[in-house]
């Protein structure tokens, strides 16, 4: 395939970004999308060039840090991250726009590089159990009702990649949060937290400058993992509990 490419470089988070436009051939359609930029950079070197920057790291599908903006989707036109996402998808002499993800909480480090230690701030804030648990407890010392348990796996399935981020028009991180959130105070093991932790995240969240939610349903649509919407309902009743119960003390 003969492609021509529109990618965003930026120098750093305080120079003045643009498209620079890219002819590559010879690219197969089994080819993934992160080796099709392997192709450009490697053509970009011999040409003297600077290579343009992306995230990547597992590149089975299972970190996130491939994220990219591709022709306006979130991790592309695929629902998978982008590491998975394979030339088959596009047609030969396809335009294709590569951007990093748009949000004023994730500063673009250079070129397709952004910054997402915003996630682990919010993490930090309260996104883990503190009791401690020791070994591996017998399968069935701590009963947890199937329901719960399906519900807190579904949770944990987020990776953090931040396609929620980049696909809501208001760059709200609701998604992310709930997921994390959720998928702890639904387990025994995670009720001494219940309450601060959903207060302190949901605070932590508001303090790096992630947009509001406004539930056009754009986050759970690009999920590569599938967290669904209902995640951020779920989120929001944990919280107002948790004002009133801290309310009443």
């Amino acid at each position: 395939m003969k492609l021509t490419l529109r990618v965003w470089r930026q120098q750093n988070a305080d120079a003045d970004g643009a498209m620079s436009t890219y002819e590559v051939d010879g690219i197969s359609s089994d080819m993934s999308f992160l080796e099709m930029l392997d192709t450009l950079n490697e053509e970009l070197i011999l040409r003297g060039e600077d290579p343009v920057a992306f995230d990547h790291d597992c590149r089975e599908g299972i970190c996130g840090a491939c994220s990219l903006v591709i022709n306006g989707d979130a991790h592309g036109p695929e629902r998978t991250t982008t590491c998975q996402l394979h030339m088959r998808s596009f047609k030969d002499g396809d335009t294709i726009d590569i951007e990093p993800w748009r949000a004023s909480a994730f500063p673009v480090i250079k070129d397709l590089v952004v910054d997402r230690s915003a996630f682990d701030r919010i993490i930090q804030a309260g996104g883990y159990v503190t009791a401690p648990t020791g070994a591996a407890p017998e399968a069935h010392a701590t009963a947890v009702p199937k329901a719960d348990a399906d519900f807190a796996f579904e949770h944990a399935e987020c990776i953090g990649c931040g396609a929620c981020v980049a696909a809501c028009p208001n760059g709200a991180a609701m998604l992310f949060t709930s997921a994390k959130i959720n998928h702890l105070n639904v387990l025994p093991q995670g009720a001494p937290e219940r309450e601060t932790r959903v207060l302190d995240m949901v605070a932590q969240m508001d303090t790096e400058g992630f947009g509001g939610c406004t539930l056009t349903g754009e986050c759970a649509t690009a999920c590569p993992k599938g967290i669904p919407l209902v995640s951020i309902t779920s989120m929001n009743r944990e919280w107002l509990r948790a004002t009133r119960k801290v309310g009443k003390r």
